[in-house]
Formats: C-alpha cells, structure tokens, sequence
C-alpha cells in the first residue's frame, strides 16, 4: 500500500514539474521570483494592504489579457481593445452624468457596445476574410477618430460616484489581506467563468481551431462563429476593463491608448502560442500579473518609465520564441512509442472530447 501511494506521489509531482516546464506554467514561478523580488527591494510591499492595491490596480488588465487570449488561441489578433476602452469611458462620462437612475441602463449599452464591436470584427475575419491585424486595426483608428471627433481629446462628462465605486470600492475589515477590492473579485469571477468555458466544447473547439483550422472545420466546426464569439468575448472583456478604469483613472478618452499591447504582452508572457491553439486562460491573467509586477520593480529600482515600451517589445519577442519552442517540445512523441505508421490506428475527429494535453485551457 505504501509503495502505491509513493508512486502516486511520485506522479503527482511529477505531473506538477512538467506543467511547471511548460510555457504556461512557468509564468507562475516567474511571478512568484519577481513578488519576491519587489518585497526585497521594497519591504513595505509586502505588506498585504499593498498588495491587495496592486492586484486591484492590475485588474483591468488582467481581464483584458483574459479577452485576448480567445482570440489569440484561435489564431488571430484584436488590436482594437484599447480603442473599446475609450469609447467605453467616453460613454460613462456623457451618458451616465450625475444621474444615478442611468447606470444600469448605460451599463447594458456599454455591454452592447461592446459585444457589437467583436461581432463586427468576428465577421470581418471571417466571413469576408480579412485578416485579423487589419480588422481590428481598422476598428482601432474608427473608434479612435470617433472618440476624438465627439471629445475633441480633452476629458468630457463625469459619471456619479456610484458608477465609479465599481472601480475603486472595496470590502473593509477582510481578515489577513485587510480589505478586497472590487475588481479583483470581478477579476476572480470572470476567471473562473474563463477555466468552466475552456472545459466547455467552446473551449476546445476554440483551441482545435487555432491548431488546425482545416481540421476543425472538415470535423464539422463552426469556423466562423466559433471565432465571432471569441472576438465578441475579447470587446466585452475590454467592456468591463473600460467600466473599473473610470472608477480610478478618470473619463479621458486616452485611458485605454496602448491596452491592446500590453494584453498582447501578457497573454505571450503567459506561454500562449501566438499562433494559437497552445495555451491556459489563466497564465494569460497570471502574465498581466507578472508584468505589472516587473514595471513595479523598475520603478522602484527608480528606471525611467520611458523604458517600458522597449521592455514590452522585448517581452514579446522572447516569450514568443520560447513558446513556441516549448510547446513543440511538448508535442513530440515518445520514444517509448515504436509502433509504425502503417500499424497506427486512426483516430476520428471530435467536436466535443479532443484529446487532452498541455495544450488544453482550463488551467
């Protein structure tokens, strides 16, 4: 008995550092190491109230890399978060005002909006076949030029408290961690909805598509919708970063200018293959988590802020390689597997039970 229980231990680790080696686990050692890091630097943000500001403060961004992550798993790109963001905060500003009565309403708008902006860039990618880069970019400078034109590019309107308490309430008297702020309980909730829709057909479609378009959609899959409603998710992830933003960073129209890449960034910080169909929802959160993280401890060993822009870039290029290294790495077969070609028995393709593997999302 106690031999079969080492062995299960055995495994289970085992099982723990393989999913550590991989692109997506690593990101958890490496925020970890750069927590550490920031403490040694700072003591005082150890301190779990400072702590507990920071995840608050990194939210957004975290639900916005959450977004980015459907549609990079399915293989392409949304670069028109950031401009969704301000058009967002532009509509809380002028439609909600002093008037507590329209928040629920324009809330729902902005909701709508929202969902509109990925179903039209769904569509675009698909059904007309333009490329995802352009779609969005278009999206990115449409919504952009409204915004600027409607604002003129100064700050307009300013929505009653109650609507920004969303973004900067929290709960008080919270044993250990002090208090709980509210976006990181939304954060909390939509990333639990994330890993229960990774494990959905959804899920797995999305990733089966990412891997091998043709495949999927000869196995029966809905490319097209499939893709609009991971585009539809990454506008309404860029909905709600919009809605916690005006609660602490105000209505300017140039809040989210830049969001589209730094959810880029962490979700590839996160070990999700840019190319889709590899990767785990939740490294993407934890990846805006480690970035966030590694810009705190640059400003406190005092490098000027005009350098994250070049380590962003970096970022990007390096994590790129190496997730895509490690996950072909993970695909390779194994040894142990002498069977030939022609003794293999093949395997049909389903919609609903892939097989499973490192590169599920549910994690």
């Amino acid at each position: 008995m106690s031999t079969q229980l080492a062995a299960h231990q055995r495994g289970f680790a085992g099982r723990v550092l393989a999913a550590v080696l991989t692109p997506g686990g690593a990101v958890y050692v490496l925020a970890a190491a750069l927590l550490i890091a920031t403490i040694q630097a700072n003591p005082n943000f150890g301190d779990p109230g400072v702590i507990m500001l920071f995840l608050g403060r990194t939210a957004p961004i975290a639900i916005a890399a959450i977004g980015q992550y459907y549609v990079i798993v399915s293989g392409e790109f949304d670069l028109s978060m950031g401009a969704v963001i301000g058009t967002q905060v532009v509509l809380a500003g002028n439609l909600i005002g002093e008037d507590p009565d329209r928040i629920v309403p324009v809330t729902l708008l902005m909701l709508l909006v929202g969902a509109a902006v990925g179903f039209a860039n769904g569509v675009l990618t698909t059904l007309l076949r333009v490329p995802s880069f352009i779609v969005t970019l278009g999206m990115m400078l449409a919504l952009g030029g409204l915004v600027s034109y409607v604002t003129g590019g100064a700050a307009t309107g300013n929505p009653v408290d109650e609507f920004r308490e969303v973004g900067r309430g929290r709960f008080e008297n919270v044993p250990v961690v002090e208090f709980l702020p509210y976006p990181l309980l939304i954060l909390i909730v939509l990333a639990i909805a994330a890993v229960w829709l990774m494990r959905r057909p959804f899920g797995r479609n999305l990733l089966a598509v990412g891997d091998n378009p043709e495949s999927a959609e000869r196995s029966g899959s809905s490319l097209w919708w499939l893709k609009t409603r991971a585009f539809m998710l990454s506008s309404l992830a860029a909905s709600v970063s919009g809605i916690l933003l005006v609660g602490y960073a105000g209505v300017h129209p140039s809040v989210g200018d830049g969001y589209e890449f730094t959810a880029i960034t962490a979700v590839v910080l996160g070990g999700v293959l840019l190319g889709g169909g590899r990767g785990w929802v939740l490294s993407a959160a934890v990846g805006a988590i480690a970035l966030e993280l590694l810009f705190t401890l640059l400003t406190v060993q005092e490098v000027e802020s005009t350098w994250r822009d070049t380590v962003q870039g970096v970022i990007i290029i390096v994590a790129v390689a190496v997730a895509a290294r490690g996950w072909q790495a993970g695909r390779r077969p194994r040894r142990s597997d002498t069977r030939t070609p022609s003794t293999r028995i093949p395997t049909p393709i389903s919609t609903n039970q892939p097989s499973q593997g490192t590169n599920t999302g549910d994690n």
